[in-house]
């Protein structure tokens, strides 16, 4: 595996342990907990994958989603969803904007790298974004 991944959640402590979890399947990973500056942090950083929180301080993930789905440069980037709520209306609504994938917290490890290795198939299969 490889490539760039932008986790934008703002519990440092889960930011730290997918962080782990990510790099040591090969991937270069960066977190950002603040949802107001995030379509800055993913502009400046071109990942090849976003990890977006549901829930996060000063903008959602879902209206952060619909940003990136809205502009031509993010509309294909792959996102990946996480939240801690476990209502379907959530699921429904983050892949109604164009959510890749979505996973409710808590996940496990395997889950995750799963997930983030099909993303990743993805584009490749695709030939990048």
């Amino acid at each position: 595996m490889g490539g760039r991944i932008l986790l934008v959640e703002d519990e440092a402590n889960i930011v730290e342990a997918l962080g782990f979890i990510l790099s040591r399947d090969g991937w270069e990973v960066r977190g950002h907990g603040n949802g107001n500056s995030a379509l800055d942090e993913i502009e400046r950083l071109k990942p090849d994958i976003v990890v977006l929180d549901v829930m996060l301080p000063g903008r959602s993930g879902l209206d952060i989603l619909r940003d990136l789905r809205g502009a031509p440069d993010t509309a294909e980037l792959p996102v990946l969803m996480l939240t801690a709520k476990g209502q379907s209306r959530d699921r429904d609504l983050a892949m109604s904007l164009g959510a890749d994938a979505f996973l409710t917290k808590p996940f496990s490890n395997a889950e995750l790298v799963a997930t983030v290795r099909d993303l990743s198939a993805r584009i490749g299969a695709s030939g990048g974004r």
